[in-house]
């Protein structure tokens, strides 16, 4: 089943420099980038994306961190691809990642661990409209598409 995923790199991606490659590998892999964008996530907005997190005490920490500079923010499609972005992605703890996902190649420790991938399909509608209109959803065909996915 084809799905849409929220991505976010986070400050440390960015400032590192290791957007391109992150991307390349979603790529590689056969995944569609639909919509991305740059920006510095208002501190409401930050606080509403992480809701759920708000009892816990890392909280305050989260949203200074994710605030405190560029995010590149993504919809990314492919066929169930929650489940492969998040395998893809690694352990929420770098030092539980495996070797070889972004976080076991990139990050060092949780508070700055790269990445942000929707958990869920309920999870990545709401994140997705969190932080895109409809319209900045581009839709289309990929050339090599027969390439990547079986057709029944």
């Amino acid at each position: 089943m084809m799905q849409k995923s929220f991505v976010m790199l986070k400050p440390d991606a960015v400032l590192r420099r290791l957007t391109g490659k992150i991307i390349t590998r979603f790529e590689e892999r056969g995944l569609q980038i639909l919509a991305a964008k740059m920006m510095v996530i208002p501190r409401e907005l930050a606080e509403e994306h992480y809701a759920e997190h708000k009892e816990k005490p890392f909280f305050g920490d989260l949203v200074n961190y994710i605030t405190s500079g560029p995010v590149l923010a993504m919809v990314i499609e492919g066929e169930e691809c929650i489940t492969l972005i998040r395998k893809m992605v690694g352990a929420t703890n770098p030092q539980e990642a495996d070797l070889g996902t972004i976080r076991g190649d990139f990050a060092m420790e949780t508070g700055r661990n790269i990445v942000h991938a929707s958990d869920s399909p309920a999870s990545a509608e709401r994140e997705i409209a969190l932080f895109f209109q409809d319209e900045e959803i581009c839709t289309y065909q990929l050339p090599d598409r027969e390439l990547v996915y079986e057709e029944p």
